[in-house]
C-alpha cells in the first residue's frame, strides 16, 4: 500500500538475526521516517566462545524478546494495538535465531490484522541511516559488519547491484579475530579502536590487500595472516590494533571511493557495525563524497532499522509479504554485477 501523504504509521521492527534481540518503533508520517524506540538485548554468554553459538543464541531470543518488546513499546509511549504494520528480518542469518523473531512478528501482525513484511538484514541496515537523512537513489551503500562487507549500488528504489564483496573474512570478522588473538576481548571492534587510541599506527606495516584490482571487492585474510606474524614477533598489543585499524579503513575508503567514481555516485551510506569506528568515519569525511552514517544505536543489529526498511517499503508502495514466508540462512540481497 503507499502511505497517504499525511497519514501516521507505527512500524513495528524486529532484528534476531543473530546474537542480538532488537525491537524497534518507527513513526511514518507525511513521508517522513522518525524512529520513536530502539531496543537490543545484546547476548553476552557467548564471550566465553569467542564467537556465537547458533543454539544458545536461539534460546536467549526466546527468553527475552518479550522484555524487550515491551521495553520497546514503552520507550515508543505507544501500546501494541497502536501499530500500524510489522517488519521481521527473514535473512540471511542463524536460521534458528531468525525464525524467532519471524515467528514472533506474524503473531503480532496477524493478532493485530495489520501488513507484515518479511525483510532482508541488509536492506535494514541500509535504511538504518535513513534516520540520519532523506535516502533517495542513487547511492552507493556499503554494509560492513561482522558477518558482511558488502558494496551495492542502488540506481533506483528497491534495486540493489552488488559491485563488490569481500573474499574471505568480513570486515568485522577480522576485527573480532586480531583482538583475541592480541588478547583484547570480544567484540572486536570496540576493543581494537579503544587500543589503538595508544598504539603506533606505522608500528606493522600491513601490506595492502588486493592492489591493482579492476573491480571492487575487499580482503582481509591477508591482514589477519600478518596480524598473527606480528604478534609472534613480539608487536605490542596498541601498536597492532592501530596498525590493523589503519589497515582496513583504508582499504574499506579506497575501494569504495573508487567504486563511487566508477559509478558517478556522490552519495554514500556506510552502515553494520564497523560503521560506528571512529577512524572510519573521519577517513570518509576526507573523500568529498556525501557520506551518511546511521544514528546513535543504529549501526549493529536492531528492531529500529528493520522498521525503517519497512517504513521504506510501504512508502514505495511495495506488496506486504504473507505469513507463508520462512527464514532463509543465505539470502543474497543481489547478485554480483560482471566486472571489466
Amino acid at each position: 500500500m503507499n502511505a497517504a501523504p499525511h497519514s501516521r504509521t507505527l512500524i513495528l521492527g524486529i532484528d534476531t538475526s543473530c546474537d542480538d534481540t532488537g525491537v524497534g518503533v518507527v513513526e511514518l508520517a507525511g513521508g517522513r521516517v522518525r524512529v520513536l524506540a530502539n531496543r537490543v538485548w545484546s547476548q553476552t554468554v557467548h564471550a566465553q566462545y569467542g564467537g556465537v553459538m547458533p543454539e544458545l543464541a536461539s534460546r536467549e531470543h526466546v527468553e527475552r524478546i518479550d522484555a524487550v518488546m515491551a521495553d520497546a513499546l514503552a520507550e515508543a509511549g505507544v501500546t501494541v494495538d497502536e501499530l500500524g504494520a510489522v517488519a521481521a528480518t527473514s535473512g540471511p542469518g542463524l536460521v534458528g535465531a531468525l525464525l524467532v523473531g519471524l515467528m514472533y512478528g506474524k503473531g503480532v501482525a496477524q493478532a493485530l490484522g495489520v501488513p507484515f513484511h518479511a525483510t532482508h538484514h541488509l536492506e535494514g541496515h541500509i535504511f538504518a541511516a535513513a534516520s540520519e537523512a532523506e535516502l533517495a537513489p542513487p547511492f552507493l551503500a556499503l554494509v560492513v559488519s561482522g558477518g558482511h562487507t558488502h558494496l551495492f549500488d542502488v540506481p533506483h528504489e528497491g534495486e540493489y547491484v552488488l559491485v563488490g564483496a569481500t573474499k574471505d573474512d568480513a570486515a568485522g570478522e577480522a576485527f573480532d579475530k586480531i583482538a583475541r588473538l592480541s588478547g583484547l576481548g570480544y567484540p572486536g571492534g570496540p576493543a581494537i579502536a579503544e587500543a589503538a587510541l595508544t598504539g603506533n599506527a606505522d608500528a606493522v606495516p600491513f601490506k595492502e590487500p588486493l592492489q591493482g584490482q579492476k573491480g571492487f571487492d575487499f580482503s582481509f585474510s591477508g591482514l589477519k595472516t600478518a596480524a598473527l606474524l606480528a604478534h609472534r614477533a613480539g608487536a605490542s598489543a596498541p601498536d597492532l590494533a592501530a596498525s590493523f585499524q589503519k589497515a582496513a579503513v583504508h582499504t574499506l575508503v579506497k575501494t569504495t571511493r573508487r567504486a563511487a567514481e566508477a559509478t558517478g555516485r556522490d552519495t554514500v551510506v556506510v552502515s553494520g557495525g564497523v560503521a560506528a569506528n571512529r577512524a572510519l568515519r573521519e577517513a570518509f569525511a576526507g573523500t568529498g563524497l556525501r557520506v551518511v552514517f546511521p544514528g546513535r544505536g543504529l549501526n549493529t543489529d536492531n528492531g529500529a532499522m528493520i522498521a525503517l526498511a519497512g517504513a521504506a517499503a510501504i512508502t514505495a508502495g511495495r506488496a506486504p509479504g504473507t505469513l507463508a514466508e520462512g527464514a532463509e540462512a543465505y539470502a543474497p540481497l543481489a547478485a554480483l554485477a560482471p566486472q571489466a
